[in-house]
């Protein structure tokens, strides 16, 4: 009996993600408890017939792929290209040593292809012959010229998947020789090379992520919803000369300021932290650090900013913040409102899902002695 074939997948992770938006590639995103990546990877490597899994990642992507993966073991990634015709043949450059006869090219941002597809996919696979999955277009197509719709025929129109399958020294040789020619993916490459396609059935569930509401889809199809989670902060500043203080972006008439490397703005400066904790990202020193002139006297949204900025780049939302002010003066209650509301905007969430509180200690201690001002936040996010 014949050895079976040594089959490869290569997952192609590569991309940048410009139309998701954001500023970690969709790939690397949670998907419930696992990343979208190890979603895809795993779908291989527990097929039976998968002898290897290898990814191919941007260079600038290696941390992101190593808490995106977090103890799935697979050998190293493969560093693509500009492109992903580039990556895949990189990719496909880097399994040679390994001697794969066939290799399924597949789509990492494809998180929950079905064991049953690969199935097709191997199968149809042989020498000079490659194996597209694909679904036929159902909704009705128009063409719109200089103003004019009209009707295209859809019988013969179907939507490519992937994993795309392959006799591997085949498609090495097909990407090598299409190298500097723009072609929209590897079945349009084995076609270039001469290789027939044969066509075999998709799964709609094998969607791809090329949005937030993809990502949000996906997840709910699987029933993952996000995590809640919960951080706290803490921030503190003395009094100093001048006649106004700065809280929750607010300025408020007062007998002295606060003093700090920016604008000391204690009640932003708790929330940041609070954001950063729940999100796992540090503190606000990390990213903000005093010792640093170009954040001297700087406003404080621009910290809070970067932080929601950072929980939204991870597929995260902000649900709640919740901050107290600890000082004898000035009165907070007068400004509770324009406060919630500045918060709200920075953040961009409801005022509703903001509160600001302010409390005396009864005039103990430094906030007692109206020697300075401190503030503590919560914030929830789910991400």
């Amino acid at each position: 009996m014949p050895n079976p074939p040594r089959i490869a997948a290569l997952i192609v992770s590569a991309g940048r993600g410009h139309r998701f938006g954001g500023g970690t590639p969709k790939q690397f995103l949670p998907l419930g408890p696992k990343s979208v990546l190890a979603r895809s990877i795993e779908a291989f490597l527990g097929h039976p017939s998968v002898t290897q899994v290898r990814a191919v990642i941007h260079p600038d992507d290696v941390e992101l792929y190593e808490a995106a993966l977090d103890r799935i073991d697979v050998p190293p990634p493969i560093f693509g290209g500009p492109e992903r015709q580039d990556s895949v043949r990189l990719g496909l450059q880097g399994l040679a040593g390994s001697r794969p006869d066939v290799v399924l090219i597949h789509d990492a941002v494809r998180p929950l292809v079905p064991a049953g597809l690969i199935d097709r996919v191997v199968a149809a696979v042989g020498p000079g012959v490659a194996a597209l999955p694909a679904l036929p277009v159902t909704d009705t197509l128009k063409r719109a010229v200089d103003g004019t719709v009209e009707t295209v025929d859809r019988s013969e129109l179907w939507r490519a998947q992937t994993p795309q399958g392959f006799v591997f020294r085949e498609i090495l040789s097909a990407h090598e020789a299409a190298a500097g020619n723009a072609l929209t993916d590897d079945a349009a490459v084995a076609e270039a090379a001469g290789l027939r396609v044969e066509m075999v059935e998709g799964a709609e569930e094998n969607l791809k992520i090329t949005t937030q509401e993809d990502l949000e889809r996906v997840r709910t199809m699987i029933g993952a919803e996000p995590a809640t989670r919960v951080g706290t902060g803490y921030d503190v500043h003395r009094f100093t000369q001048g006649d106004r203080v700065i809280l929750c972006g607010v300025e408020i008439p007062h007998g002295a300021a606060l003093e700090g490397h920016s604008d000391a703005d204690a009640g932003l400066h708790a929330l940041t932290d609070a954001l950063l904790g729940a999100a796992g990202l540090g503190d606000i020193g990390t990213f903000f650090p005093p010792s640093d002139e170009q954040w001297r006297d700087a406003p404080s949204h621009i910290f809070l900013s970067h932080a929601a900025a950072m929980i939204a780049e991870r597929g995260g939302s902000v649900v709640n913040a919740d901050i107290t002010i600890i000082c004898e003066n000035p009165k907070i209650g007068p400004y509770r409102e324009q406060m919630r509301a500045r918060v709200a905007e920075i953040l961009s969430v409801d005022e509703s899902a903001v509160n600001i509180k302010g409390t005396t200690t009864e005039r103990l201690g430094f906030t007692g002695r109206e020697e300075g001002i401190a503030a503590q936040a919560v914030a929830t996010i789910k991400m």
